[in-house]
């Protein structure tokens, strides 16, 4: 189900209350341009889950697919791990 060039990420579900809708957050490491130290950068992202699944603090992937609303331009690939496992 996976496309050619589109983007997958990994990241942490903050929160499931919206319906089919689960706002994810991807944690990154950069390099500072100029003092070349390692900075945590996060960003949320709101990713379609059709079946529901998602729970606050599961590991998803998610990936890039068509604008399904005005925010949503993410879809949930797959779950690697449930809240209860971690």
């Amino acid at each position: 189900m996976s496309g050619g060039n589109k983007r997958i990420v990994k990241g942490v579900v903050l929160e499931s209350k919206m319906d089919k809708t689960a706002v994810v957050q991807v944690t990154r490491k950069i390099a500072h341009p100029v003092y070349k130290k390692y900075i945590t950068t996060r960003k949320k992202y709101y990713a379609h889950d059709e079946q529901n699944r998602c729970m606050p603090g599961d590991e998803v992937r998610i990936i890039e697919s068509r604008p399904l609303s005005k925010l949503k331009r993410w879809r949930v690939l797959e779950i690697e791990k449930t809240a209860t496992e971690l």
